[in-house]
């Protein structure tokens, strides 16, 4: 029996909208998770987090191990009381930083052995661990460890690493704790082969996890590979779990990943762009550095509800970031944020009213006349459905 609780309560084609239920709290789908990577959504308070429209974030299994240390988090109450945040939290399991940031790392059959990016501190991170870890740092969501498979990468290449990545997988589920609210997702690897899609997602089914993600995506594969990864492998998930595209954050790609039937996404790019000046709007994108914004007294988005749009002109904006003071970051993160909240609330509306192909539609002009036939039309055919009792519960 799982400790998290999952309802699907409406569908438009292959989106859902649903309701997740954990122990801090519930998580309305689709939902987008902003990323506190070293617990701390970067320019933002908890309270001004809650103020976007967030319900969950992600923070950071790799950075927190190392800083401040998972044991101390603990000792200190776990990671909501330690960064004030009392909703849900997401921890990934740090296999993706692992290969990405730490530097003389071997991995094999136990696990991955590496050196710290700060200061050359040599750590082992086995799927026991990792796990230990999330635990500790009292993460609502789990996510299992992987081997995070470069791209490109030749098909034995990917196959052996999601082979291992499967292995590692069923450690995971031995050493989870279960307990109420709280759940492991599995991660379905396999590149851009079909087949490997396949296997994977077929291997974690028969382990059984509480939600599914699907991981080596947006690693520079285009989104109509991306998209036709996920109609191969989105059938072949079990329809009464949640299923979680990991690092996934333009609005066209996540529109189109939810018309698939995803339901939760994690990205740093609204936070990203907002320290760096780029506002996202229904209008598309802008570069509030430019020289055009000095003088406009129009707010980043008129349709926005966000304080920043409601107290402050494209003109402040614009003399916040040329006069690199703090607080232009701050309120251009904030927009995002709440523009990012509002496309996913729209998205769910939308698939409450069936009409989740116009909405679609309206998100892909605003990207600058994006072609809605990408985001709809599946790239390969459907699948069988492997639950036939459809929406559900557990």
């Amino acid at each position: 029996m799982s400790g998290l609780g999952f309802e699907v309560l409406a569908r438009d084609g292959a989106a859902r909208r649903g309701r997740l239920v954990t122990a801090h709290g519930v998580i309305n789908t689709p939902a987008f998770m902003p990323v506190g990577t070293a617990a701390t959504v970067k320019a933002m308070t908890p309270e001004a987090v809650v103020a976007t429209g967030a319900e969950i974030l992600l923070c950071n299994t790799y950075h927190l191990m190392l800083r401040p240390g998972a044991e101390r988090v603990g000792s200190l109450g776990g990671l909501h009381r330690f960064m004030g945040w009392p909703g849900p939290i997401l921890t990934d399991s740090g296999g993706f930083q692992v290969m990405s940031l730490a530097s003389l790392r071997t991995l094999d059959e136990s696990g991955v052995v590496f050196k710290s990016h700060l200061d050359g501190s040599r750590y082992q991170l086995s799927p026991e661990r990792a796990i230990e870890i999330q635990d500790l740092l009292d993460a609502d969501i789990t996510m299992a460890l992987d081997e995070c498979t470069p791209f490109p990468a030749t098909e034995e290449q990917t196959a052996s690493s999601m082979r291992l990545s499967m292995r590692w997988a069923a450690r995971c589920r031995a050493a989870f704790r279960e307990r109420p609210g709280y759940g492991l997702f599995g991660i379905v690897q396999g590149g851009v082969f079909p087949e490997l899609r396949a296997e994977s997602a077929a291997a974690l089914t028969a382990i059984g996890f509480d939600g599914y993600a699907v991981g080596g995506l947006a690693v520079g594969e285009g989104q109509e590979l991306m998209f036709g990864v996920l109609d191969a492998t989105l059938p072949r998930l079990p329809q009464d779990r949640p299923r979680y595209l990991m690092g996934v954050g333009r609005p066209s790609d996540m529109i189109g990943a939810v018309l698939r039937g995803i339901d939760m996404f994690d990205c740093v790019m609204p936070t990203r762009s907002g320290r760096t000046g780029q506002a996202f709007t229904r209008r598309g994108t802008l570069n509030i550095r430019n020289a055009r914004h000095g003088h406009d007294p129009r707010p980043l988005d008129q349709a926005c509800a966000c304080p920043t749009c409601q107290s402050h002109s494209r003109a402040y904006l614009h003399h916040l970031f040329r006069a690199e003071e703090m607080l232009g970051p701050m309120l251009l993160t904030r927009h995002n944020l709440h523009y990012f909240q509002d496309l996913m609330a729209g998205m769910r509306d939308a698939i409450s009213e069936r009409r989740a192909n116009a909405y679609a539609a309206a998100v892909a002009a605003e990207e600058g006349g994006g072609d809605l036939a990408a985001l709809i039309d599946p790239l390969v055919p459907p699948l069988p459905d492997p639950s036939p009792e459809g929406v559900g519960s557990f």
